[in-house]
């Protein structure tokens, strides 16, 4: 691949909940984004690609393109999922649109933005969580199991611990908790069996919604809803200070839940904690420069 090559790129960030991505060229800097649905090929390969293609035909939209461009961007994405062997296989053998696609996890290209190409670690607690280290050349992941089975200190999580308690005190096998009244006012019915209902079958996004539920009670003073927040909080803690001992030179909390649980976190860890110098869409443009040995 040339070092000059000038065409240009389109950065995705592809989630369980969301598709984020940009355009960008080396002379014009970032030109339009996009933002689609979720892109999570463990949820559905066929869905995840089409909300890639949707996100890019968007920010060529913004940026005064037709979808005939497509085939001439570059494209890097760093998707949730990916870790997984099959995920991986499918999507590199996927009959994409564009002139070219590298594929990594969402991880790597989060950490790549937020630490402008260095070493460094970040933690991220969105629909799920999981943190991730970038030293020398090697990325290794720690937790990012899914959900239900993983994803402590996530917005599926406190959404799914939230349901837990607010059934167990509608049972009478738990304390009383303002959170019953939330997730009353959340679906618009006090019945149980309601809630149980609406949930059925649902995918961990679901769950997530229900995170604001958890930061209400907290705001409350619920005492119910405060354990579950520190429970969270006391794992991220734990795998932030993980990250540090194992050589961390810089570490940053990304998500949507980040602002919410700085200021639960022990002190020594947010004293660590660095803002993001740029955004993963970004980190995914770098990584698809690196992967063609551009600068």
């Amino acid at each position: 691949m040339n070092k000059d090559d000038q065409r240009m790129m389109l950065g995705i960030d592809g989630g369980g909940s969301k598709c984020r991505a940009v355009l960008y060229h080396p002379n014009g800097g970032i030109l339009g984004s996009g933002l689609s649905g979720a892109a999570n090929p463990v949820n559905g390969l066929a869905a995840a690609q089409d909300s890639i293609v949707d996100a890019c035909e968007q920010a060529l939209t913004v940026a005064g393109y037709g979808r005939d461009q497509l085939q001439h961007c570059v494209v890097g994405a760093g998707l949730a999922g990916v870790n997984l062997p099959s995920c991986m296989a499918a999507m590199t053998h996927w009959q994409h649109p564009f002139s070219e696609l590298y594929v990594t996890t969402d991880l790597h290209i989060a950490c790549l933005g937020a630490h402008g190409r260095k070493d460094g670690a970040i933690i991220i607690s969105g629909t799920g969580s999981c943190g991730y280290l970038s030293q020398q050349g090697h990325g290794k992941i720690y937790g990012g199991h899914g959900f239900p089975q993983g994803d402590k200190g996530s917005g599926a999580w406190f959404g799914l611990m939230t349901v837990q308690r607010a059934l167990e005190a509608c049972d009478g096998l738990g304390p009383q908790t303002w959170l019953t009244e939330g997730l009353s006012r959340h679906f618009r019915s006090s019945d149980p069996l309601f809630w149980i209902e609406q949930l059925a079958g649902q995918r961990s996004t679901a769950y997530a919604r229900l995170a604001g539920v958890l930061f209400q009670g907290v705001e409350h003073q619920d005492v119910v809803a405060q354990k579950i927040l520190q429970q969270g909080v006391d794992y991220l803690t734990r795998l932030a200070t993980r990250l540090l001992d194992d050589g961390a030179p810089r570490l940053a909390l990304l998500g949507g839940l980040g602002p919410l649980l700085i200021p639960h976190l022990d002190e020594a860890v947010q004293r660590a904690l660095c803002p993001a110098q740029a955004t993963p869409e970004m980190g995914a443009v770098f990584f698809a420069q690196d992967s063609m040995g551009l600068i």
